[in-house]
Parts: C-alpha cells; structure tokens; sequence
C-alpha cells in the first residue's frame, strides 16, 4: 500500500424498527362513522313514519306498565288507542295517566230526548259518523275500483287487437292506419287513412275488405267488455263533389252507419252503441293540417262508464 493513498472505512449502520404508533384513531373514526349511520338512519325513520307509528313505538319500548282496560289483541296496541280510557301508564313514576271521574248523576227523560233526537239528526250513535258520508265515501271507492278494473280491461283489449293484427299477414301491413290509445272518456280505436291506402273508397260509405277484416278483429277485442260504444266518422277539410245535396256530413255519418253494422254483426250487441255520428272535418286528428289523409277516420269509443242495465239483461 501506498503512503499516499487514504484508507476507505465503511461504516454500516443497523436500523432498529421503529414502535406501534397505535390506531386508536382508527377506533374514534369508526365510532364516528357508526354514529353518523345510526343518526341518519333515525333521520329516515321519522321522516317515513306517521304520528300514529310514532306514538305506537314509544309506547312499546316503555317501562312495563298496568293497564285497566281488557285486551282484545296481543300486538303492540294491546287492542286498544292510546287516547282513551285505560291506556298505558308509565312504571318509572307514580303518575295518573288515567283521569277518576266522579259518578254519574242519573241521567232524565230530557236528557235522553235529547240524546235521541241528536241520533237521529243524521249521526251514527255508535261511531259518530255520518251515515250520508259513508255512503259518498263508499261510492268513491267503489267508482275508484270500477276505474282500475276498466283500465285493465282497456289494457287487455288493446293488447289482444295489436296482437291479432300481427297475427294475420293481411292486416300487418294496415298497423299504421290503427291508432290505439287510452283517454280520459275511455279506450279510443281509429282506423285512419294514409298516403297511398285508404279504409274507404273516396266518397263512398262502404268499406275496403281490409278495412272489415280490422273491424271483426276489433269487435272481438271488445265484445267481452260491457262498455257502451260511440262511433263517429271524420274527413279531411276537402269537399265532396259528386252528388248534390250530399257532403261530408252525411257521407260521416254514413260511414259510422257502416262500421256499426259491421261490428253487430261480429258480436256487439245493440243496447251497448251509445251514439253514431257524423262530424264531417269539424274534429280534424291533426288541427295543423286539416287536408291530411289521416283526418279521415273513423272512430270507435270504448267509454269508461258501464251501461246501467247491462247488454242482454233479462234476455
């Protein structure tokens, strides 16, 4: 070894592994995150409930408590409300959740007179109720009930009319002349013309073949439905040339004579048409063009209210 040259040292220096820093922050942070859980949860709980739940939940969780009145269930209200006599008293402290009324003076001849002639006022003795309210009240229900049944009817109708046209290869071609729709006067059935294929001839009343072949498909449809029935007949804004003293007017009415007859013969009864009409251009489908071809139509009307003696009563 040189004099000159400088010793290399190398120095190697161990290091100790360092000590828990601890997590007792994890700990703090999921107490937190559980509480803020549970408080929303509790959020949600009071806004979804009703006072009546409310007030049911905490008398459930409350100390055990004496009762007077006799249960008729054995659920949370013990078959019994919260504000009459007997109800739930606290077991935490002596305090009279119950009222002791005195005795009851003998009732008179005037008292009960009175009593009576306030019964037969128009109240129910036993509920307090008005038995006219009743009635509104059961009336609605039962328009409410007979609404959703026809709805489902409608529903039912219309599926079974669109799955026949694309059952038959004939009438597949005539789907965008068929407008099916549910209104608030009931289910609506058109058969409109398009460009280039007509469900009548021009100025005639008599239909195309396709168009009674339609019309048989849609009689079946419907001729389960007790529902009355109002066929109308429309044209577009031109006028009708050819006979003189004949216009659109009478031709409409002509063609809703036509599908009338049609659909009688396929099974609707006469006591369910309500009304047959001819309305001429005076209801145009598309009021923005009154010259279009799918003004003319004709229009078959399923109402949504059911006749008041039903078809072939008594028959």
């Amino acid at each position: 070894m040189s004099m000159n040259e400088q010793p290399i040292i190398i120095k190697k220096v161990k290091k100790a592994a360092h000590g828990h820093h601890g997590g007792a922050w994890k700990i703090a942070y999921a107490d937190f995150v559980t509480a803020m859980m549970a408080f929303f949860l509790l959020m949600w709980l009071l806004a979804m409930t009703t006072p009546e739940q409310k007030q049911g939940l905490a008398d459930y969780f409350a100390p055990a408590s004496v009762s007077r009145s006799t249960s008729g269930a054995g659920g949370v209200m013990g078959g019994t409300a919260f504000d009459v006599d007997g109800s739930r008293m606290s077991g935490s402290a002596p305090k009279v959740m119950m009222s002791i009324s005195t005795p009851a003076a003998p009732k008179s001849p005037e008292t009960e007179n009175q009593r009576t002639a306030t019964t037969s006022d128009g109240k129910d003795s036993s509920n307090g109720t008005d038995p006219g309210t009743a009635d509104f009240e059961s009336s609605a229900l039962e328009k409410d009930q007979n609404a959703a049944n026809d709805q489902s009817q409608f529903a039912s109708a219309a599926a079974s009319l669109r799955q026949s046209m694309q059952d038959l290869p004939e009438l597949a071609e005539l789907s965008r002349n068929i407008i099916i729709e549910e209104t608030p006067e009931g289910l609506h059935i058109q058969l409109t013309d398009q460009d280039g294929r007509s469900m009548f001839p021009p100025g005639h009343a008599e239909p195309y073949e396709r168009t009674r072949l339609v019309l048989e498909q849609v009689a079946k449809a419907i001729q389960r439905l007790p529902n009355r029935l109002v066929i109308t007949g429309h044209t577009d804004a031109a006028s009708l040339d050819g006979i003189p003293g004949y216009s659109n007017w009478e031709l409409t009415a002509d063609r809703a004579n036509a599908t009338r007859r049609i659909l009688q013969m396929n099974g609707i009864k006469s006591d369910q048409i309500s009304e047959v009409a001819g309305k001429a251009d005076s209801d145009p489908l598309f009021p923005e063009d009154v010259y279009l071809p799918a003004n003319r139509r004709v229009g078959i009307l399923l109402l949504n209210e059911a006749p008041v003696i039903p078809p072939g009563f008594g028959r």
